[in-house]
C-alpha cells in the first residue's frame, strides 16, 4: 500500500523540499541496485556473441519485457533511446522522411515540448507545412479538431499526451481514432504520435486503448536513469532510422546500448505501473491542499489550466506583480526546489509558449510557479510550502526591482 511516500524511492538531501518532479526525478533503489552489476561485471557488448556479451543482452532483453507489458505491446515494438527528446525527434523526422513521396503536412499542436515544436520548425525549413492547433484556457484540444485539420497531404499527426507545463492530458485515444478514420476516408496513412514523457506513474501507457502508433517515453521522468528512453513503434509503421551505424535496435536506432540505463528504466517502469493508482490518489489530494492553500492565502495568484484533467502532482500558478526568477531564488532559500512556466536567463525572461498557448499575458505569464510533486512528497513538505510561499510573494512585491525585473 501507498498510503505514505514509496520507500522503494532513494531519499533527498535533508532539509530539502523537492517540488520539481516533471524536470527529473530521484533514482529508484531497486533500479539502481539492478543496473550495478552493468557498470562492472556484466560490462560486454550485448551485440556480441560469446558468454559475457550474452548476459547483456540477456538485461537488454528482460527490460524490453517489462515495457512492453507496460505499453501493452510486443518486445519487438520496444526501441530503446537516450531520452525523451531523441524520441520525439525520431517519430517527427522518421515519419516525415519514410512518408515523404506520400505528403509534406504535419499536425500538431502550439502546446507541445520543444523536442517536438523544434524538430517541427527544422522540417518546414525542408518544405514541410506544419498546422499548430490552438487549445483553450484548461490546455485541452478537441479531438474533432485535430481530425479536421488532417488533409490529403497529412502523413503524421503529432499531440503531447501530458503537458509538461500545466499538466492538462489529452484525451489521446480520442484523437487517435478519429485521426485513424479520417486516414481510412482519404485511404491513406496517417502516424498517430504522442510524446508521452510526463505520463508514466500516473496514467495509463497501454498502446491499445490509446491508439498510437508511436509513443515517447523519458527514463528519469519516472525515478529511472537520465540518459535512456523509449519509442514505441507499432509494426508496420513507416520510420527512417535517425541513427545510422551498426543497426541495433532492428536498425531503428545504432548505436551501442546503454545496458545499464535500459536495465534501471524497465524496473522503474515496472515499478511506476504497479505503483501508479495508489501513487496518483495520494498525490492529487496533496495537489489539492496546495492549491487550495496558496490561492486563500495569496492575492493576485492565478492557477493556470484546468483541474478536470490534469495530472495529479501538477500545480502551475502566476502571481500579478511579480517574475519567477527572483521567486525560485526566494524558495531555493527555503529549501525549496521548484521551476517556471518561464525561460529565464540573466540577461531576460522570456514568457513560456505554454502559458501564451492558453491565453495568458506576457506579463503574468512571466510571473509563473510549477511545483511537481512526487512519490516522496508529503503533507508535512506541502504545509512548509504554504507556509513560506506567501511571505516569499509579499516580499518580492515590496521590492519592485526584484519583482518586475526593471
Amino acid at each position: 500500500m501507498l498510503s505514505h511516500p514509496s520507500p522503494a524511492i532513494n531519499p533527498l538531501p535533508e532539509g530539502f523540499i523537492y517540488l520539481d518532479h516533471s524536470a527529473t526525478t530521484p533514482l529508484r533503489r531497486a533500479a539502481f541496485e539492478a543496473m550495478v552489476p552493468y557498470f562492472s561485471e556484466k560490462f560486454g557488448n550485448p551485440s556480441s556473441l560469446y558468454a559475457l556479451a550474452q548476459e547483456s543482452r540477456d538485461g537488454v532483453d528482460l527490460a524490453r519485457e517489462r515495457v512492453a507489458s507496460v505499453l501493452a505491446c510486443r518486445a519487438s515494438e520496444v526501441v530503446f533511446t537516450s531520452g525523451g527528446t531523441e524520441s520525439d525527434n525520431t517519430a517527427i523526422k522518421g515519419v516525415a522522411a519514410a512518408l515523404r513521396s506520400n505528403g509534406n503536412h504535419i499536425v500538431t499542436s502550439a502546446f507541445e515540448h520543444h523536442a517536438v515544436l523544434h524538430a517541427c520548425h527544422q522540417l518546414e525549413k525542408q518544405g514541410f507545412e506544419i498546422t499548430y492547433l490552438p487549445v483553450n484556457r484548461e490546455g485541452l484540444i478537441e479531438p474533432e479538431a485535430v481530425a479536421a485539420a488532417v488533409t490529403d497531404r497529412t502523413t503524421l499527426v503529432s499531440i503531447m499526451y501530458a503537458n509538461n507545463e500545466v499538466g492538462s492530458i489529452q484525451d489521446i485515444g480520442a484523437i487517435a481514432r478519429l485521426v485513424h478514420q479520417r486516414a481510412a476516408e482519404l485511404s491513406r496513412t496517417i502516424v498517430m504520435h504522442t510524446d508521452a514523457v510526463q505520463a508514466p506513474g500516473w496514467l495509463d501507457l497501454s498502446t491499445q486503448e490509446l491508439g498510437v502508433d508511436l509513443l515517447s517515453l523519458s527514463g528519469h521522468k519516472f525515478h529511472g536513469p537520465k540518459g535512456v528512453g523509449v519509442l514505441y513503434v507499432r509494426r508496420g509503421t513507416p520510420l527512417d532510422s535517425l541513427l545510422v551505424g551498426g543497426g541495433q535496435e532492428r536498425q531503428r536506432r545504432s548505436g551501442t546500448e546503454n545496458v545499464p540505463g535500459i536495465v534501471g528504466l524497465g524496473v522503474a517502469l515496472e515499478l511506476a505501473e504497479k505503483e501508479r493508482e495508489e501513487a496518483g490518489t495520494r498525490v492529487q489530494r496533496l495537489r489539492d491542499m496546495l492549491i487550495e492553500g496558496i490561492m486563500e492565502r495569496i492575492g493576485g495568484a492565478h492557477l493556470n489550466g484546468g483541474l478536470d484533467r490534469r495530472l495529479p502532482g501538477n500545480v502551475n500558478i502566476s502571481f500579478e506583480g511579480i517574475e519567477a526568477e527572483p521567486l525560485l531564488i526566494g524558495l531555493d532559500q527555503h529549501g525549496i526546489c521548484a521551476s517556471s512556466g518561464s525561460a529565464c536567463s540573466s540577461a531576460s525572461v522570456e514568457p513560456s509558449h505554454v502559458l501564451l498557448a492558453v491565453g495568458l499575458d506576457a506579463d503574468l505569464a512571466v510571473g509563473s510557479l510549477r511545483l511537481t510533486l512526487g512519490h516522496q512528497t508529503t503533507e508535512a513538505e506541502i504545509s512548509r510550502v504554504i507556509e513560506v510561499l506567501p511571505g516569499v510573494v509579499k516580499q518580492l512585491r515590496a521590492m519592485p526591482t526584484l519583482a518586475t525585473g526593471h
